[in-house]
């Protein structure tokens, strides 16, 4: 049997499986799950396009302006960067399901019909829950195995445009400049044609250097992942007096022309490994002076984070289902309030403790758990006053 095919019969199995135990399920779960994925998947288009519109449309525009990259393949980055983003507004489009479902049944009394024919709330809670859980592990098969090969390839597509950018194919005799972020000219480049994506007759001038001045001349070049790759030339070094240094040929040099000036853009993070490769990837650096002083902090707080975030979604909603039963009195829909305020609650100490912990003030376990366990107890105690004290 090829791959292809056991991978397709064990998706069928798994199809089987699910569409069994739906069968089997009692009518309450059914129609409480099928309420939860229908307000779910409205909260994930809400969220990620919020989230879309104020971050990642910002980040398409810079990409464009600033380094040059294609809108094509700009947008494809953002494609790429959607799994990340998905990460993020699971638990909260959890959360804001739980909430509008449960305040929907309170405001309709069918909670207290419930309650009257002896059907308790944690009973009521069970499918929400389960629903909980199941969120919990796609958003962490999301952060381990999508994001990264997702993170990689949008990376490899910053360095090829970067590359490619500046090869415009039929066009002779012109120059291109390449300056810092200051726009001060690193270097001057003079290419006679470009045909066949090969750049014909080069001459590079490379004022990098504050000490000397490198003229570089080439029969042909192209682009490479690495950099544009010249063949066949010389490079003269000279001083700023105009003192020749060193005369030397070559067959192939290669000079990363564009890359620089988006260090941020294609920069290793560490959304580009799952758990286990960050955790070997933090161990092997621990010699490297400049990785511990500036990295090693944050990537263990996110080495954390990749464990907390995903299992913050049960937290969230063992908060949301107390605070979405609404008291007999009450007569309007409240699930939206709070779930804006129980979101806004949660960032806020996200963003604290992960601050804490990139400053060293606590340990980046606790930074990255810190959220999950003040909202679990949080959640616990209003779950058991609403669940176990009110009748």
């Amino acid at each position: 049997m090829t791959k292809k095919a056991r991978i397709y019969l064990i998706l069928n199995n798994i199809k089987n499986y699910i569409y069994q135990k739906y069968r089997q399920m009692p009518i309450l779960d059914k129609y409480i799950l099928k309420q939860l994925l229908e307000v779910f998947l409205m909260g994930v288009i809400i969220f990620t396009s919020i989230i879309f519109a104020s971050e990642t449309f910002t980040q398409l525009i810079k990409q464009i302006t600033l380094y040059g990259i294609p809108f094509n393949i700009a947008f494809m980055m953002i494609i790429l960067n959607l799994p990340q983003v998905f990460v993020m507004t699971i638990p909260i489009s959890t959360l804001f399901a739980t909430v509008m479902t449960v305040n929907r049944l309170s405001l309709n009394s069918e909670v207290t019909v419930l309650k009257a024919c002896g059907i308790s709330i944690s009973r009521m809670a069970r499918p929400i829950f389960a629903f909980a859980i199941v969120m919990t592990f796609v958003s962490f098969f999301i952060s381990e195995v999508i994001v990264p090969a997702t993170s990689m390839t949008s990376k490899h597509l910053a360095i090829y445009s970067l590359q490619k950018k500046h090869v415009p194919e039929g066009r002779m005799n012109f120059t291109i400049k390449d300056a810092d972020k200051n726009n001060v000219l690193k270097r001057l480049i003079y290419i006679e044609e470009c045909k066949n994506k090969t750049l014909n007759n080069i001459t590079l001038v490379d004022l990098s250097d504050k000490d000397a001045i490198q003229i570089v001349q080439a029969k042909a070049g192209r682009t490479g992942a690495l950099g544009w790759i010249f063949n066949g030339g010389v490079i003269y070094t000279i001083s700023k007096s105009g003192k020749i240094f060193n005369t030397s040929l070559f067959d192939d040099s290669t000079v990363s022309f564009g890359i620089e000036n988006a260090e941020g853009l294609v920069k290793e993070t560490a959304s580009q490994y799952n758990f286990f490769k960050l955790l070997k990837y933090i161990n092997k650096n621990k010699l490297n002076k400049d990785f511990m002083e500036k990295l090693k902090i944050k990537y263990q707080v996110d080495l954390y984070d990749k464990l907390a975030l995903p299992v913050t979604t049960i937290a969230l909603t063992l908060v949301g289902i107390p605070l979405a039963i609404t008291p007999p009195r009450v007569r309007y829909n409240r699930g939206f309030l709070f779930s804006v305020l129980i979101i806004f609650v949660y960032y806020l100490i996200r963003a604290f403790s992960l601050n804490l912990g990139e400053t060293k003030t606590i340990s980046p376990f606790m930074a990255a758990w810190l959220p999950v366990i003040s909202i679990f107890i949080i959640g616990s105690f209003l779950y058991y006053k609403k669940a176990y004290t009110i009748t």
